[in-house]
Order: structure tokens, then sequence, then C-alpha cells
């Protein structure tokens, strides 16, 4: 398994973008997704929405993965 970050394409209302992240965010990313019953883009949408001005949107799905797995812990 690559450690590697890799690029992955969305659509985010209309607007083409790509992020890389690394496999186990991305499998991560569209388990949530689906557990959710959201299209990854609509997912990647509401994150986008939500993140800090400062935030990139790599790092902004790297922290809600890890917050969703916070908050499956508790």
């Amino acid at each position: 398994m690559t450690t590697r970050p890799q690029k992955h394409s969305l659509t985010l209302r209309g607007h083409r973008t790509s992020v890389s992240l690394e496999r186990p965010f991305w499998q991560a990313f569209t388990d949530i997704a689906a557990a959710r019953g959201l299209a990854i883009n609509a997912l990647a949408a509401e994150v986008d929405e939500n993140r800090p001005a400062d935030c990139g949107l790599a790092t902004a799905i790297r922290l809600f993965v890890l917050a969703d797995y916070q908050r499956r812990l508790r």
C-alpha cells in the first residue's frame, strides 16, 4: 500500500476541483458518505461549506474523517 496522496476529482456546486488524499482517508470518506446515504460530492460540498477559510479542502476532509472516528469511540 502506498502512503503517497492520490488525486481525486470532485464537483462542488457545479465547480470541478480535486483533492490529494492518502488512500485510507479517501476510503474512510467514501465509507462515511455511503453510511449517510450521500454522494461523495454532496458530502465534500458539506465539508467545504463548513471549513475555515484558512483550511484547505484536503485538510478539512482529513479532519472530518478524524472527527467522525472520534465520535464513534465515545
